[in-house]
């Protein structure tokens, strides 16, 4: 019987707490820990539904696409509670986040509980007492609408990677995926590496002088004329290193020093001057696209990082929802801001009018408000310093002063420009040169007192910021203090980074703002891009997937086509388009439109040349192919046979017919865009058969080699040939001698590498020294025996070795540096076996609100990982030690909880326990034929 309690259902734990808090005792909020069902894989199906039209992708393609859910196997015992408390309650708000995601996780709880009670959908922005208690009485029907667009997003990825990622699996590698957006996102940082491998740098010229007016300060100018003509500039060269544009002139370095130096022997005046004003608007409101682009501008922080941190700020009611495309605000929020940028700042610098914002975004399906701070009055971040701290604090403030700015006024200023004409008759290549500079003036700052927006850099920038310049008028005398050639050179197209990855992508339409982060995350957990520094960098097993997919699903990755996509779910979730028809015209295509569906270009696809999708020509006949167990150089040696006459071709070299290709491993160090003829040709050699003769053992005659292996480099000795003695047969089976081998150290490199540093590997392992050590016989006598420590490298990296006990070394250099007392010391330390001593946690929270124990952080095993005591939970990839918040770590611990007990070890035992039954029935069928014999024997 229900007992007047009304259940909430939110999608966290920690915002439910928060959010309990602000309700009363009247209500019971529990958390559904994200999506509850989901279309299974076809392994994990009911073996009837395998073998129906469920059974490729657990959605009936042939029936209105529809899917088949079943509830997750860690989610069954979070559903039974949730049927529970529901048993209790008289009332059910779902309160999941108002976007299609939680749109659809609310619909699935109600098709899963199948409540009898009245169901209200409750949503928000913010987790404030203010916002709660609003929602909670002004709730709205659950829009099937929202539902329907994240439902044909989920049924679409679904078949797009069932059907591509086989092909991938085939052809390239197994285990590889693809994806509507991720695989859209791997070939834009694909094509921005092949744009730097196909550029070739131009270098040009110009004059920067120095030049002063009587009674006025000294201003720099850059030469930008000659004669009339325009100076060439790096935009002027085009990715090959050719002048692309006409009327310029090009300087060499001759001629920038002639220019620079009649530039100090003429005269300059001031030939033009001009001023403007200058205005600048604020930037709008974060969304959340820009809040990651500025985060990783400003703070250093990824995409994942960003929004693991914006989560936890809005699940703890500091800010807005933070999964949004909208840069509008409410009116209490535009109210809150200006009110807030009048108090700290003053009225001048806060407009008449409220400034409201609009994105470009025609149907914006995320939350409807800009990420903002939460509340109907900001809290300052001097208010909340005692509450945040590290990131958490620096992302608060951050989304506090660009929304408190974009209530401001406009920045106020004026930019002068200046020419500088100089008479350079004297340099044999010209008369006249002139010289520009330009500054800009703020003389009210306006918004830019609270805040300013980062920028990306521009390989072509020559931003001169906030610089002024003396006032000057036209014709005035100007002394040169100095002139100077300069020289440039034209840089390639700027590798993405998350933020500018996220930029792009946003700009062509591709994806929605709330997945970026988990975008840019996957193709690097894919092994599809890695990272240097902030760079992110294509391998070369990107190039071979982004190369079959091209080739043969170019509509998949095409740009347009894949925002047009984003576009058909924006329809169905505005009730413009029905689900089945768009699904139907993507899968089977448009026979109207003569458009291939999904499954034509999969049916028709032909024959695939595996060997060419993963090879990436270098030049020069130079090739990388990527193969079976990771990408390697080659050399592509034609066997010279002419296919027409079957003869050696002219001008071939006869021996070199049937010549194998030299090959070398690569490793991910080398950029592809680092992966010259000159590199390629060097790597080559490195790891010839033959390796890099060294120089020869002076002790033992035998020659030594560096080379390059599977496993890295390394260095060997080569030992002679052994050929019988004449009329003496060989032996069979004979072992050959192994020659010694060593691996390179970590810190060495094969190219450099010398002879006598090779001798110093190929001695280890060292012999550190001989210790006594007593020893009792099985008499009881004592007696003392030598051993020896040596030091060794081994798989686990260098150690010390004393009989059968081993010590690890610090590092590899130990091992010729070591000394006998050193190891003796390291022997004297208690040897840790099997686990290590306990280590004292790395840091210390509160109790859990479930538990009720102490929470803490420690260094285990498989990694960090917070434990209550009772429960452990492993901190994922995003979760830094250092920035882990107490809310953060009771979410891991609720999580792990509502996932329930491994299954692993309770079906182990079943197994043993069947093995165990088995092997007892065999015995007891055993020991009966026994006694059958003796029983048979005993008769006779």
């Amino acid at each position: 019987m229900a007992s007047g309690k009304k259940l909430v259902i939110v999608e966290s734990p920690s915002k439910g707490n928060k959010i309990a808090s602000y309700l009363g005792s009247d209500y019971v909020v529990d958390a559904s820990v994200g999506h509850i069902r989901d279309l299974p894989t076809p392994s994990e199906m009911p073996a009837d539904m395998k073998k129906g039209p469920y059974g490729k992708f657990a959605v009936d393609v042939d029936n209105g696409f529809a899917p088949y859910y079943v509830v997750d196997a860690n989610k069954k015992k979070k559903v039974a509670e949730l049927k529970r408390a529901l048993k209790d309650a008289d009332e059910l708000y779902l309160a999941t986040d108002e976007d299609r995601e939680g749109e659809a996780i609310a619909w699935h709880l109600l098709e899963t509980l199948k409540p009898k009670v009245p169901v209200k959908r409750m949503v928000f922005h913010e987790v404030t007492k203010e916002a709660i208690q609003r929602a909670v009485n002004d709730t709205r029907e659950l829009d099937m609408q929202m539902v329907n667009a994240q439902e044909t997003r989920r049924i679409l990825d679904r078949l797009y990677g069932y059907e591509v990622s086989p092909v991938l699996w085939r052809k390239v590698r197994a285990g590889l995926s693809a994806g509507r957006v991720q695989s859209v996102a791997t070939r834009m940082v694909v094509e921005r590496e092949r744009e730097r491998m196909a550029f070739r740098a131009a270098s040009y010229w110009d004059v920067e002088g120095e030049f002063e007016a009587k009674s006025s300060q000294a201003f720099t100018a850059k030469l930008t004329g000659v004669d009339g003509e325009r100076v060439a500039s790096g935009r002027d060269f085009g990715d090959d290193g050719r002048l692309k544009s006409s009327g310029v002139r090009h300087l060499d370095g001759a001629a920038a020093e002639k220019i620079a130096e009649a530039t100090r022997a003429g005269h300059a005046e001031v030939s033009a001057v001009s001023e403007k004003p200058y205005s600048r608007k604020p930037s709008a409101p974060f969304i959340t696209s820009t809040l990651q682009q500025e985060a990783s501008r400003k703070l250093r922080l990824g995409s994942k990082d960003t929004m693991r941190v914006a989560q936890r700020l809005y699940e703890n009611g500091y800010i807005t929802y933070m999964r949004t495309d909208s840069v509008a605000l409410s009116e209490q929020a535009i109210s809150a801001a200006r009110q807030q940028a009048r108090d700290l700042y003053g009225a001048e610098y806060v407009p008449d009018a409220p400034r409201r914002y609009a994105g470009k975004s025609k149907n914006a399906q995320e939350a409807h408000e800009a990420i903002r701070p939460a509340g109907d009055r900001f809290r300052t971040p001097a208010q909340v310093a005692g509450e945040l701290r590290g990131t958490e604090f620096a992302l608060y403030e951050l989304i506090w002063k660009r929304t408190v700015a974009s209530q401001m006024a406009d920045a106020k200023g004026s930019t002068a420009s200046v020419k500088v004409a100089v008479g350079i008759e004297s340099s044999g290549i010209a008369k006249r040169a002139e010289y520009s500079a330009s500054g800009t003036v703020i003389t009210f700052r306006g918004f830019l007192a609270a805040y300013e927006e980062g920028r990306d850099a521009d390989r072509y920038s020559n931003d001169d910021g906030e610089r002024r310049l003396p006032k000057l008028s036209e014709g005035v005398g100007l002394d040169v203090l100095r002139a100077e050639a300069l020289g440039h050179e034209t840089s390639p197209p700027a590798r993405y980074t998350e933020a500018t990855l996220t930029k792009a992508l946003e700009e062509r339409g591709i994806g929605r703002p709330s997945t970026y982060a988990a975008t840019v995350g996957t193709i690097q957990d894919r092994g599809y891009v890695r990272t240097r520094g902030s760079a992110l960098i294509p391998t070369w097993l990107a190039f071979a997937v982004t190369n079959l997919l091209e080739t043969h699903f170019p509509s998949l990755v095409d740009y347009d086509f894949t925002a047009s996509m984003e576009e058909g779910l924006d329809r169905i979730a505005a009730g413009d388009e029905e689900r089945a028809a768009w699904l139907t015209r993507f899968y089977f295509g448009d026979e109207g439109e003569s458009a291939e569906g999904l499954k034509q270009l999969v049916d028709d696809l032909g024959d695939i040349d595996a060997r060419g999708i993963s090879t990436i020509p270098i030049g020069e006949g130079l090739v990388v192919r990527v193969g079976r167990y990771g990408p390697y150089v080659e050399e592509e040696v034609p066997n010279g046979i002419d296919p027409a006459t079957g003869e050696v071709k002219e001008g071939f070299d006869p021996e070199k017919v049937g010549e194998k290709p030299r090959r070398a491993s690569i490793t991910d160090d080398i950029a592809p865009d680092e992966m010259t003829p000159a590199k390629i040709r060097e790597l080559l050699d490195a790891s010839d058969d033959d390796g890099r003769v060294l120089g020869t053992d002076p002790e033992s005659g035998h020659e030594i080699v560096a080379k390059s292996g599977r496993y890295g480099p390394y260095v060997t000795e080569v030992l002679p040939e052994v050929t019988p003695a004449d009329g003496e047969k060989p032996k069979k089976k004979a072992a050959k001698p192994k020659p010694r081998t060593a691996s390179l150290f970590k810190d060495m490199d094969l190219a450099t590498i010398e002879l006598d540093t090779a001798l110093k590997l190929l001695s280890l392992p060292r012999v550190v020294g001989v210790v006594e050590e007593k020893a009792t016989a099985e008499d009881g006598t004592e007696t003392t025996k030598q051993v020896e420590i040596t030091a060794q490298n081994g798989r686990y990296g260098p150690y010390l070795k004393k009989g059968t006990d081993s010590r690890s070394l610090e590092n590899e250099a130990q091992l010729f540096t070591i000394t006998l007392e050193e190891a003796e010391a390291i022997y004297a330390q208690p040897k840790q076996r099997g686990r290590a001593a306990a280590k004292p946690p790395l840091k210390e929270f509160g109790a859990d609100p479930t538990s009720g124990k102490p929470v803490v952080v420690k260094d285990g095993r498989f990694g960090e990982y917070v434990t209550d005591g009772e429960t452990n939970a492993t901190l994922r990839k995003d979760d830094d030690v250092e920035t882990l918040t107490a809310e953060r770590a009771y979410e891991l611990l609720a999580e792990k909880r509502a996932k329930g007990p491994s299954t692993r070890k309770k079906a182990a035992k079943k197994s043993t326990k069947k093995a165990a039954t088995k092997k007892t029935a065999a015995k007891k069928t055993t020991t009966k034929k026994t006694a059958a014999k003796k029983t048979t024997a005993k008769k006779a």
